[in-house]
């Protein structure tokens, strides 16, 4: 029986970014179903005592941008610690992603998280622009109308569900990763998602199940 990991996360998150295909690996190498969750954590901060983050204190936001070059060096990724597009509004890369998975299933929202975080990231686009939002719908050879389809109202309501759905879980920040019940915060916490994937797969097998 495959496991299931809850994929809390948000579209400009640089954290995200920077565990997205090492996360997307290992849960296909464990067999393991994704759901794609991008939430709104400016709904999930006012609850989780987060703090957006020009609210931060002025140390705790140096330490940010050290952190995030440390990580780029240390994975061998690229990434803009201060991109031109930043800080920049998710919720619209959020209903994008959300549509895609309706209507394409996981593995292409996936592809399209990964095409959102690259645009902020490394590639320094806007998008908080439905333009750029549409120009990567084709890049990531889907149909056209994903994007049209993403200012549906079904769409908003399933975006605010994820959000609820997150804070009901107690994520506070992003990415979180969800497995039965047992959050994993942050991509240097992939290890111990790994771990907790391999367990599983070991008791079955010890168990016969």
């Amino acid at each position: 029986m495959s496991r299931t990991i809850d994929y809390y996360f948000a579209p400009q998150s640089p954290w995200t970014y920077l565990g997205h295909a090492r996360f997307v690996s290992l849960a296909a190498a464990a067999g393991a179903t994704v759901r794609v969750r991008p939430v709104d954590l400016g709904s999930v901060f006012p609850i989780s005592g987060g703090l957006p983050l020009g609210k931060r204190a002025p140390q705790r936001q140096a330490y940010r941008l050290a952190e995030l070059a440390r990580f780029s060096q240390h994975l061998g990724l690229p990434l803009h610690v201060k991109p031109k597009f930043f800080p920049v509004a998710g919720d619209d890369a959020a209903r994008l992603i959300i549509a895609v998975d309706q209507h394409d299933g996981a593995e292409a929202a996936l592809r399209m998280c990964a095409a959102v975080f690259a645009a902020v990231w490394v590639e320094q686009r806007n998008i908080g622009d439905p333009a750029v939002l549409e120009a990567l719908v084709a890049e990531c050879g889907l149909p056209a109308k994903r994007a049209e389809q993403s200012l549906s109202q079904a769409v908003q309501e399933l975006y605010e569900s994820y959000t609820q759905q997150a804070i009901d879980a107690q994520v506070f920040g992003a990415p979180s990763y969800v497995i039965d019940g047992e959050i994993f915060w942050g991509q240097d916490r992939l290890d111990f998602v790994a771990r907790a994937l391999q367990s599983s797969s070991t008791t079955r097998t010890a168990t016969g199940a």
